[in-house]
C-alpha cells in the first residue's frame, strides 16, 4: 500500500514539474543564422537548478540527440558548439528529466558570405524587431536589401532594417541580398500574442436614492454617546435599586427597644399630693 502511494506521488510531481518548470534557451551570438567556423554557447536557464535540463536537436539526419553524445561539449545545462559547422543546422531545444521542453531555436549555419541576424526566439506582438544583414569579410555594413516570403520589403543604406509593432501579420521567411557578396539564408520570423489582461476602469463612488446621506463626525460623536447612555443607564438603576435593597435587609435585623416608665412608689405619691395641698392653698389665698 505504501509502495502504491509513493508510486502514485511521484506521479503527481512529475506532472507539476512539467506543467510549471520551463527552461529559458539561450544562444550566444543570439542569431538564428550563423557563419562557418563561429563558436556558439547554448544554456538552459531555469530558477530551479535541480530539473537537470540537457541540450537535444533535430537534424536531417538524426533526432533528438544529447548534447556530448556525438555533438557539441556539455558543461552541465550548457553546450558549446566549436567550431559550428553548415552539418550543425538543425532545431534546438532544452528538455528536463521529467519531459518539460523549452522553445524551439531553429539554427542555420552557412558558408556563404552573407548571413541575416534576425531573433532566435518569438518576438512579442506590438514590439520592434531589427533585422541585420551582414558579410563575413569587413565592412560588415553595407547596403543591403530585405524581403519577406520572396518580396522585395525595401532596401537599407546601413545594412539593417527595423519592424515596428509587429503583427502576426509579420510572420514570415525573411533574407537580405547585398550587391556583390550575394544572399543569405531564409529564416522565419514568428510573432507570439501580447498577454491580455482585462482590468476594470476606476469608477467614483455613487450614493443611489435609496441610499443615507452620508453622516458627519459630530453627528457620529453623539450618536455614540447615546447608545453609551442607553446601555449604561439600565445598569445604574439596577445598582440603586440592589443598594436600597441591601440597606433595608440590613437595618431590619435590630431588635426594637421598648421606651415605657415605671409605676411611681408611694413616697413620689406622697410629695405629689403635697404639692397639690400647697398649690391649692395659695390658689385660695389671692381671693378676695
Amino acid at each position: 500500500m505504501e509502495k502504491r502511494v509513493l508510486q502514485w506521488l511521484q506521479v503527481l510531481t512529475s506532472l507539476l514539474c512539467c506543467s510549471t518548470n520551463q527552461a529559458l534557451f539561450t544562444v550566444s551570438p543570439s542569431s538564428s543564422q550563423m557563419f562557418k567556423g563561429e563558436s556558439v554557447s547554448l544554456s538552459c536557464e531555469d530558477e530551479d537548478s535541480s530539473s537537470g535540463w540537457m541540450l537535444r536537436r533535430n537534424m536531417s539526419i538524426e533526432t533528438r540527440t544529447e548534447c556530448g553524445s556525438d555533438w557539441g561539449r556539455s558543461a552541465g545545462s550548457s553546450c558549446y558548439i566549436d567550431p559550428i559547422v553548415p552539418l550543425d543546422s538543425g532545431v534546438y531545444w532544452c528538455e528536463s528529466r521529467e519531459g518539460a521542453t523549452s522553445n524551439p531555436v531553429n539554427i542555420t549555419v552557412t558558408g556563404g558570405p552573407v548571413i541575416l541576424q534576425s531573433p532566435v526566439l518569438p518576438v512579442m506582438e506590438g514590439g520592434d524587431v531589427t533585422l541585420l544583414c551582414k558579410t563575413k569579410t569587413p565592412p560588415s555594413s553595407l547596403p543591403a536589401a530585405f524581403y519577406k516570403d520572396g518580396s522585395l520589403i525595401r532596401t537599407e543604406p546601413a545594412g539593417h532594417m527595423t519592424l515596428r509593432h509587429v503583427s502576426r501579420s509579420d510572420e514570415g521567411l525573411y533574407k537580405c541580398h547585398i550587391n556583390g557578396s550575394g544572399s543569405s539564408p531564409e529564416s522565419w520570423i514568428s510573432v507570439r500574442d501580447k498577454p491580455t489582461t482585462t482590468a476594470m476602469p476606476p469608477t467614483a463612488p455613487t450614493l443611489s436614492p435609496v441610499d443615507p446621506p452620508p453622516v458627519s463626525d459630530s453627528t457620529q460623536l453623539v450618536l455614540r454617546l447615546l447608545c453609551h447612555l442607553v446601555v449604561f443607564c439600565p445598569y445604574c438603576i439596577s445598582t440603586v435599586l440592589m443598594v436600597s435593597l441591601y440597606r433595608k435587609r440590613h437595618t431590619g435585623n435590630y431588635i426594637p427597644v421598648s421606651m415605657g416608665t415605671a409605676p411611681p412608689t408611694q413616697a413620689e405619691q406622697g410629695l405629689d399630693d403635697d404639692y397639690d395641698d400647697v398649690i391649692t392653698a395659695v390658689t385660695t389665698e389671692h381671693h378676695f
